[in-house]
């Protein structure tokens, strides 16, 4: 079963992009394994909450205006 895991800021992505997401990466697998593999692709979309990632001595935290905003 080909498996794709994400990781994005808690709130960066609406509902609507992460199921785009999941599409296009199911389709993308696709063209590498077959047909065969699309009802066994699993995409896994993680949102790490603000403050649970960084680099370099940074930790990060979403700026609002990157925030999704769910129509």
């Amino acid at each position: 079963m080909p498996f794709i895991n994400i990781k994005t800021p808690e709130a960066a992505l609406t509902m609507a992009q992460k199921a785009e997401i999941t599409h296009r990466m199911t389709d993308l697998l696709v063209e590498y394994f077959s047909e065969a593999a699309r009802p066994h692709t699993m995409v896994l979309i993680e949102e790490v909450k603000d403050g649970g990632y960084g680099r370099a001595d940074e930790v990060f935290i979403l700026p609002d205006a990157y925030r999704a905003k769910e129509l």
